[in-house]
């Protein structure tokens, strides 16, 4: 079996086609790189063959390069793995480069075949960097393709010529949008950007390309870089221009990044050094800089985590083996920021939608919510007046209980309060069948406990999104003591109709997002008690990754509810509560009325609009800057094992049941230092024995909060790794 073919029709055109079987995308291998190269070959030694189309047998293009490969490559490396990856990377850069002169006389750039790509839709990835190579790319008009270079989000940068051949053909400042921040555009966007050459009529993709390789001139195939003379638009890094272009990506690389992506700045080295010589060696330059960061555990970390274990996660890795359950009609019990974010993510992926409330404003309130939202995408360009009379036709909005008949899913997202919830519960299961499955979207409050006043326990299950439900990718699915298979079926069922990501945890105090970012919050206002700069606290997170600082995100969760847990967890914990000196802050900030951004008054000071103005001065008046204050890696270390001994500690407690839930779960659920792969790759990344050291450290100076779980004790002893002893869905125990 084939992933590349070649058909050479009448007028001297081969076509080579990509189609990997069993695949609904095309993706590269090693192997499809080699069919590549030797159909390549054949049409460039045959006399008969004028010019050459690469196109694909499917919809789209191609999805990339098998990550999983890339993943693998540096353990398949050899024993000088880094010469190993260089000759790997420098083998695939052959390949493309090859196709770019297309046979032509290397001292007179004449007599080469023209090549042309054919792109039917999405081309993200190696699925651009082999277009990028060829003549001319020709790609259907497909609005809904996604033309780009993604290979940012995960850690690496493009590394099959893609990062020099998009900086000297657009200039460094026009492709920093697309190398720096992964930006994908539709055909004619991607036109527009001067990345693809044609948008043609789907159904004139092909016959399009071929003309153009049959008329094509020596002119026409030579790239402006192989031509005498080329200057790289925008400026070279020595001239005028350049030098600003470049001084002015380096802040920016920087301010987004905090210097904590190596990818990022490693892509910049490429382009910066590859702008100063001839271009055969600035794919040099860049294999060496893409070798180095595939050698960085950052770099696997984020593959692993962001890309294999998320889309295992996302394809159902931990489902039970029950039949398609598969959501048509759901019913939504409240009609408040929650209950309409669920209602808009559900009527979108074609669901369904009964939207209770107490009132019928409320409940129009929230179907509303799901309109304006709407709108916005006709505003931008991203749906039409069609689509959104088909959405909003799916949402049922009343008050009336006995709408929910015929409901296979039902999410409660009520007050967080037992009683009314208990209350919900009793009224949805008088009106729906008995095989409706019931989730409650609780962040806090014990499923087990909720379920009891359900008549089925066993169709009792948590889903917990995060706010705002359609901006957020994770969706948390909590198991109670007595919630049976199906349910968590048709939990990830839905999870996955909504396109989003889901984790699966065993019942607990917080589950397991809220329980690992509460130590985060409570770690950074200790600090402020104790007299340690509230910048230096905010700064040092941002720092090492954090999107926002533990007292910014006090701010944006809102002060109030912080005092509502804690009181409540106070309550519930009696003596072993170990929060009072957060409480002291805490309730404080309340009593002085400072309730967060929504008020405009918090650790933060805002103006009358709402925008953050900068820490507030009342801060230092109450709690004084100490004389001497903690080095950054200290307060770095304190934020950051707060949260990840807390998910040593959920994975021992059984909460976790799979690490790359927890990791997964971490980035995209509180954002937890992206560039690490989780808490379990940070630990990793450090080792458990200098983790366990590092934990005794913190307890001798802070607190017992910081004692080393017995787990990772056990793996520092042993020299073990998480992913060695727990990876890929083996037993967490």
């Amino acid at each position: 079996m084939t992933d590349f073919t070649m058909a050479i029709d009448a007028d001297g055109v081969a076509v080579i086609t990509w189609d990997v079987q069993g695949k609904s995308m095309n993706v590269m291998s090693l192997e499809g790189f080699a069919e590549l190269d030797a159909l390549v070959d054949q049409a460039l030694a045959d006399d008969a063959v004028k010019g050459i189309v690469i196109t694909s047998g499917k919809d789209t293009f191609a999805g990339g390069m098998d990550l999983n490969i890339i993943a693998k490559m540096k353990d398949s490396a050899g024993d000088n793995p880094a010469k190993g990856l260089f000759d790997g990377v420098m083998n695939m850069h052959g390949i493309l480069r090859k196709i770019e002169r297309a046979g032509m006389d290397p001292k007179t750039n004449k007599g080469g075949k023209p090549i042309a790509a054919a792109l039917p839709g999405t081309a993200l990835g190696i699925g651009l960097e082999i277009p990028l190579s060829t003549h001319r790319i020709f790609a259907a008009d497909n609005p809904k393709a996604k033309i780009g270079l993604p290979e940012i989000m995960v850690g690496i940068f493009p590394g099959a010529g893609g990062t020099t051949r998009l900086s000297r053909k657009l200039g460094a400042m026009a492709a920093s949008p697309l190398l720096l921040e992964g930006k994908l555009n539709d055909p004619k966007k991607a036109k527009a950007a001067g990345v693809v050459d044609e948008v043609v009529p789907a159904d004139e993709l092909l016959s399009a390309a071929k003309e153009w390789v049959l008329n094509a001139k020596d002119a026409d195939i030579l790239k402006p870089w192989d031509a005498k003379g080329y200057k790289m638009p925008g400026g070279a890094p020595y001239h005028p221009a350049g030098f600003m272009t470049f001084v002015g990506a380096s802040a920016m690389v920087n301010g987004k990044t905090q210097g904590v992506y190596p990818a990022a700045k490693a892509l910049l080295s490429a382009v910066y050094e590859g702008a100063l010589v001839p271009f055969d060696q600035a794919l040099k330059i860049e294999a060496r800089w893409f070798t180095n960061v595939l050698l960085n555990p950052s770099s696997s970390a984020m593959i692993r985590s962001l890309f294999i274990n998320k889309e295992a996660l996302e394809k159902g890795a931990n489902r039970p083996a029950v039949d398609d359950q598969t959501v048509k009609k759901v019913g939504v019990i409240g009609a408040g920021m929650m209950g309409a974010g669920i209602t808009l993510v559900s009527a979108q992926a074609g669901m369904e939608v009964v939207l209770i409330d107490a009132s019928q404003e409320a409940a129009d309130r929230g179907k509303a919510y799901t309109e304006a939202h709407l709108d916005k995408g006709i505003a931008r360009k991203k749906t039409t007046p069609e689509k959104k009379d088909q959405v909003l036709g799916l949402i049922n909005a009343t008050t009336d209980y006995n709408a929910l008949a015929g409901c296979d899913l039902i999410i409660e997202a009520v007050f967080e309060d037992v009683s009314v919830k208990a209350d919900v519960t009793a009224k949805v299961e008088a009106v729906v069948g008995p095989d409706c499955i019931f989730a409650t979207n609780t962040s806090t409050l014990p499923i087990s406990q909720l379920a009891k006043a359900s008549k089925n326990a066993e169709q009792f299950i948590g889903i917990h999104f995060f706010s705002p439900v359609e901006k957020m990718m994770l969706v948390e699915i909590i198991k109670g003591k007595e919630t049976g298979d199906r349910a968590v079926a048709k939990a990830l069922d839905y999870v996955r109709q909504i396109r989003k990501t889901p984790i699966v945890v065993n019942d607990e105090r917080f589950f397991y997002a809220n329980r690992c970012i509460i130590p985060y919050i409570n770690e950074g206002i200790r600090m402020v008690r104790e007299g340690v700069e509230p910048a230096l606290i905010e700064n040092a997170a941002k720092l090492v990754g954090m999107p926002l600082g533990p007292l910014q995100l006090t701010d944006e969760t809102s002060i109030d509810l912080g005092v509502k847990i804690a009181k409540a967890t106070k309550a519930a914990m009696g003596d072993a509560y170990p929060n009072d000196a957060v409480d002291e802050v805490l309730f404080w900030m309340a009593d002085e009325g400072r309730m967060g951004r929504k008020a405009a008054a918090g650790f933060y000071a805002y103006d009358e609009k709402g925008k953050r103005q900068g820490l507030w001065d009342g801060l230092a008046a109450k709690y004084p800057a100490a004389d001497e204050q903690p080095d950054l890696t200290t307060v770095q270390h304190r934020l950051l094992f707060a949260q990840v001994l807390e998910a040593v500690r959920a994975l021992e407690e059984g909460v976790l049941e799979d690490i790359r839930e927890g990791d997964v779960g971490a980035i995209l659920g509180w954002g937890f230092a992206p560039w690490s792969g989780g808490p379990f790759s940070w630990l990793d990344i450090m080792g458990a024995p200098y983790a366990a050291e590092r934990c005794d450290q913190l307890t001798q100076a802070y607190g017992d909060r910081f004692a080393c779980p017995p787990l990772l004790r056990e793996m520092a002893d042993k020299g073990q790794s998480f992913y060695g002893r727990f990876g890929a869905g083996k037993a967490a125990a």
